[in-house]
């Protein structure tokens, strides 16, 4: 049985011309040839879009992390500068001392 019909008998979708003796041996309706779509591409979306919605919350977390760490970085450098400002305050203290101690030592 030919169900692609042949050159002198067409396969036609209308079941009142459709040709007896090429009959189609599955059950199914003349329009039910056309393929169907495939989900394939619709599931595995599906699954990604569930996947990274459980992800969600991890990457939230990462993100808070990366937040964290960079502001105890910030405050790191902040407390160094702020020590590092007073050092050379100190410095400066101890090198006026040192001259004026030296122009008294010449004055007298």
């Amino acid at each position: 049985m030919n169900v692609f019909g042949t050159i002198d008998r067409p396969t036609t979708h209308d079941p009142k011309k459709q040709d007896p003796t090429m009959q189609r041996p599955s059950p199914e309706p003349c329009g039910s040839r056309i393929p169907a779509r495939e989900t394939t591409g619709a599931t595995e979306s599906r699954q990604n879009r569930n996947l990274e919605m459980q992800l969600i919350p991890e990457a939230l977390a990462r993100a808070h992390m990366d937040d964290r760490l960079r502001e105890a970085e910030s405050q790191r450098t902040a407390i160094r500068l702020a020590a590092a400002r007073r050092m050379q305050r100190r410095a400066e203290r101890a090198s006026l001392r040192a001259r004026r101690a030296l122009a008294m030592a010449v004055m007298h």
